[in-house]
């Protein structure tokens, strides 16, 4: 493309309007959760940039460059994309299975030179958009109740299988309730859901008790009763709950929480980190930053609402559905009522992975948003 071309009026006038369709209230709502994000990591660190802080701060800005830049590509790319996004994170699964790397008795990774990355977070952005498309050329009454069920639930199920069995049961229930989100949201029958949860309940003693590995399932034992071995397995847990409630109403004061400063409290900057805040910032400090969290989630769900195609209604509620989920999950952790599994909490914990995941969805949300009008047949597509 010639600097003519780059330069030309009509595209910078077509790239203006398209900027200002960008949901700025929910980038600062975004930005606002990522700040207190690196107020907690500076805080921990003894009043220290380093070394989470300000890594936190230059992450989280080119994520929302990048977002951004995401937002301007029109929808229809994100729907050609999307079985293609699908397939290529199935056989990054299956290369996992074959030639990964193992660290900490885990086989998650694959490198390539000195990069190494997880491809179960690009399924989590392809089994959205996958099943988005699907369901876009799906008639009401097969997404209600039909046997062409079995489709969608085997597009879930590969991908879960893979990642669980790496293992990585907090991935694998991410991606596994984001796709029962997306099939509900699509209009899967209640008595399809009745009968999903009473066959969830039924398999999950069993699952438990023979299908786990011994560490996974002393993990569910630990969060049934932690206080077994406060020592040992139940640490984790019950120095979350007293950094929780020690906190009280306001909290201890910024940079005066003992469990944290004082080391007690396990992976304060990423998995636990909730429970710092809890005890820097107490009842209040918490609630108004899961009001942000909940602001987020509505912004995000009020684009899906007004997005004329399918395909981007059900893109846009099915990232929504990631990062609910990620909040909903590493909030009943840290409070005990869920076991440990390694979630984070988005935006406020450190990690760039999580972060890059997130933030790409929310690219996919905002481009759902500048592009709410356009049409998406079920042959559309620009590749």
């Amino acid at each position: 493309m010639t600097v003519s071309a780059l330069t030309r009026p009509g595209e910078r006038d077509r790239l203006i309007v398209k900027l200002s369709e960008v949901d700025w209230l929910f980038v600062l709502v975004l930005s606002l959760i990522a700040g207190a994000g690196a107020l907690m990591l500076f805080s921990i660190a003894g009043s220290s940039w380093d070394p989470w802080a300000a890594k936190h701060v230059t992450r989280f800005t080119l994520c929302v460059v990048m977002m951004i830049g995401l937002a301007m590509i029109d929808i229809r790319v994100w729907f050609a994309i999307a079985y293609p996004v699908y397939i290529v994170g199935l056989l990054l699964l299956v290369a996992v299975e074959l030639v990964g790397d193992t660290r900490l008795g885990a086989q998650r990774w694959l490198s390539i030179g000195s990069f190494s990355f997880q491809p179960s977070e690009i399924m989590k952005l392809g089994i959205v958009l996958a099943l988005a498309r699907y369901y876009h050329g799906t008639s009401a009454q097969r997404a209600r109740l039909s046997w062409w069920l079995l489709v969608p639930a085997g597009m879930i199920a590969l991908p879960v299988l893979l990642v669980a069995h790496q293992p990585d049961l907090g991935t694998a229930m991410l991606i596994l309730m984001t796709g029962a989100a997306i099939v509900v949201l699509a209009g899967l029958s209640w008595k399809i859901i009745a009968a999903g949860i009473a066959t969830f309940l039924a398999v999950v003693p069993p699952f438990v008790m023979f299908v786990m590995h011994d560490y996974q399932r002393q993990r569910v034992l630990t969060f049934l009763d932690p206080e077994s071995d406060p020592s040992g397995s139940g640490y984790h847990i019950l120095q979350s709950m007293i950094a929780l409630g020690s906190g009280g109403p306001l909290g201890k004061g910024y940079g005066l929480g003992s469990q944290s400063q004082l080391n007690f409290l396990p992976e304060k900057q990423t998995d636990f980190i909730f429970a710092t805040l809890a005890e820097e910032f107490g009842f209040v400090g918490c609630v108004s930053v899961l009001i942000l969290y909940a602001a987020a989630i509505f912004m995000a769900l009020r684009t899906a609402y007004v997005s004329h195609s399918h395909f981007a209604r059900l893109a846009a509620a099915g990232t929504t559905a990631t990062f609910t989920l990620y909040i909903l999950i590493n909030g009943a952790m840290v409070m005990g009522l869920a076991p440990v599994v390694g979630v984070p909490m988005p935006m406020l914990s450190y990690g760039g992975t999580v972060m890059l995941t997130v933030m790409i969805g929310f690219g996919l949300v905002q481009s759902a948003r500048v592009h709410r009008y356009a049409e998406v047949t079920k042959g559309s597509g620009i590749l």
